[in-house]
């Protein structure tokens, strides 16, 4: 299947620069948006930097490293995908977009194994928060900003996961090849935005 040239299009290879154009401004304003989160988290660690300190022990570093891993390696076989559909093995671009989403799958059970466990401690955003051991100052608000980036990262990941389904249903119907694998290329990029992101959540909430 060839891809349609639109009709305020000359050419098809016009088309093709404008759509990446307008996912590389859309990836923009995503970045914009957890930009201004990250500030506000800067902020906040210079406001009560110790308070932080102590908050950030309270986080499962082995659950953040293995969502770290799982991350990455969905972003390798995305890329692949991109690859064997511009091949134009198709199918196989399905398949490891199908990948890719069952990751994200993984991604979030284990977010939420860390979301349940926030909420037998107490450590909840707001007037939520109850946590004995964690009364200084700046505590609740470590756990605002928490789950307020991994909330909205989450959000991203399950409407990435949406398109990256609907791409690989696509490949699997040998839609894409050599000429015509754009759509597959641009989910990818929004998927590489999406572990971009948390590999700054990683090690600011994590490790710092």
């Amino acid at each position: 299947m060839e891809a349609r040239l639109a009709h305020h299009f000359r050419a098809i290879e016009t088309q093709r620069q404008a759509e990446r154009f307008g996912m590389w401004l859309f990836l923009a304003t995503e970045v914009l948006l957890f930009a201004g989160l990250f500030c506000g988290y800067t902020l906040y660690r210079f406001l009560y930097p110790e308070t932080f300190h102590a908050a950030s022990a309270h986080l499962d570093a082995t659950l953040g490293t293995v969502n770290t891993v799982v991350l990455i390696s969905s972003s390798l076989t995305v890329a692949l995908a991109h690859h064997f559909a511009h091949q134009g093995r198709s199918r196989v671009a399905g398949v490891l977009l199908f990948v890719s989403v069952a990751a994200g799958l993984a991604f979030l059970g284990i977010k939420a194994v860390e979301y349940g466990h926030k909420f037998e401690e107490g450590l909840l955003p707001g007037r939520y928060f109850h946590n004995e051991h964690l009364k200084a100052p700046g505590a609740s608000m470590f756990f605002t900003v928490y789950f307020l980036t991994t909330g909205l990262h989450a959000f991203h990941v399950i409407i990435g996961m949406g398109v990256l389904t609907w791409i690989g249903v696509r490949a699997w119907r040998r839609e894409f090849h050599e000429n015509h694998n754009i759509p597959v290329e641009l989910a990818g990029l929004y998927w590489h935005l999406v572990d971009l992101v948390w590999i700054f959540l990683y090690p600011l909430l994590y490790l710092v």
